[in-house]
């Protein structure tokens, strides 16, 4: 498809350097850009929508392939990165220009958004009225080079800001499943709870995936957010699936593991906090020089032929398909 058929999403939820991140990996996203929109300043500065008076917002323009990513998909995606029943802001900031809004560009994105926001009401998920607006696009204004993938390029200051705004509590409040130990223990079997719940490890070369090279995706076992591609996994000779990346970097966290006497970055999925092994810097050279070593055990597995009927289609693009 060529870029004449791309499509454009432009959503304000507050801070812009919160929202680029969920969206900027996903299949079928082109670019995503921060800026400014909906006020009638031409041209105006971050310190100028800071003072609350040019009428804009602070926002992001996602272009996007609509054959690959649906508007409803990101509709989705969006509803998950705010709270829609703040009519003052978004988290620690407050005043206009972090105000929440769907600008569409047409008269289909504004059935949709106003549809979506709609289920969500009546989905009782919050107590309070959704605020959130459905307003037609003005013209969107790209905000000055710093702020551009700020997560990318301040990622630490990104993280605190994020999680000392409130951002991140909020998110994992609403929109991340809680289980009880003993509701994971009825749902995972004893090595899959040993794994992902324990910081446990199986055994090399005696695990479900270990040598599996079929077309497909692996998903949280906890959760079922898809984590690696089998187009990015190959024999690292270890006896654990190993991947060179994962599909959405942002999907798993890392941390310093001092256990065993050892040094080891351990790798944990963001969504359902699970263990699911420890990254390395001795993968192939020519992909990054990182291997992944995760545990089948923290893993779904999903073929390909079956990603419509998991509602993953989207990541059919992986296989160079629609």
């Amino acid at each position: 498809m060529g870029t004449n058929n791309y499509e454009r999403a432009i959503f304000a939820g507050g801070c812009f350097w919160c929202m680029v991140e969920p969206f900027d990996q996903q299949p079928g996203v082109i670019q995503v850009v921060s800026g400014y929109t909906g006020g009638t300043t031409e041209n105006p500065t971050y310190e100028e929508v800071c003072t609350n008076t040019t009428g804009h917002k602070e926002a992001v323009e996602i272009t996007y392939d609509p054959s690959i990513m649906s508007y409803e998909k990101l509709l989705e995606y969006y509803w998950q990165q705010i709270d829609p029943t703040d009519d003052g802001g978004q988290f620690h900031d407050r005043g206009d220009s972090y105000k929440t809004a769907i600008y569409y560009t047409n008269e289909n994105q504004k059935a949709m958004a106003e549809k979506s926001r709609e289920i969500l009401q009546h989905s009782k998920k919050f107590n309070n009225p959704i605020v959130t607006e459905i307003v037609p696009a003005k013209t969107f204004y790209p905000a000055e080079e710093k702020h551009q993938d700020y997560y990318k390029k301040q990622n630490f200051h990104y993280q605190m800001y994020k999680k000392g705004s409130g951002r991140a509590s909020f998110i994992k409040k609403h929109w991340t499943k809680q289980y009880s130990k003993s509701e994971l223990k009825k749902k995972l079997t004893p090595i899959q709870y040993h794994v992902t719940q324990e910081n446990g490890t199986e055994r090399p070369f005696d695990n479900e995936y270990w040598n599996h090279f079929q077309d497909g995706i692996y998903v949280d076992i906890v959760s079922g957010k898809p984590l690696f591609s089998s187009t990015d996994q190959y024999d690292a000779g270890c006896g654990w699936p190993s991947f060179t990346k994962p599909i959405n970097h942002h999907s798993l966290k890392e941390n310093l593991d001092t256990s065993h006497g050892m040094r080891r970055i351990e790798v944990r999925s963001e969504d359902a906090d699970s263990h699911l092994g420890h990254v390395f810097d001795d993968g192939p050279l020519d992909k990054g020089g990182v291997r992944y070593c995760i545990n089948s055990a923290a893993l779904r597995f999903i073929p390909k032929e079956n990603f419509k009927k998991e509602g993953l289609e989207q990541y059919l693009v992986l296989f160079d398909e629609k």
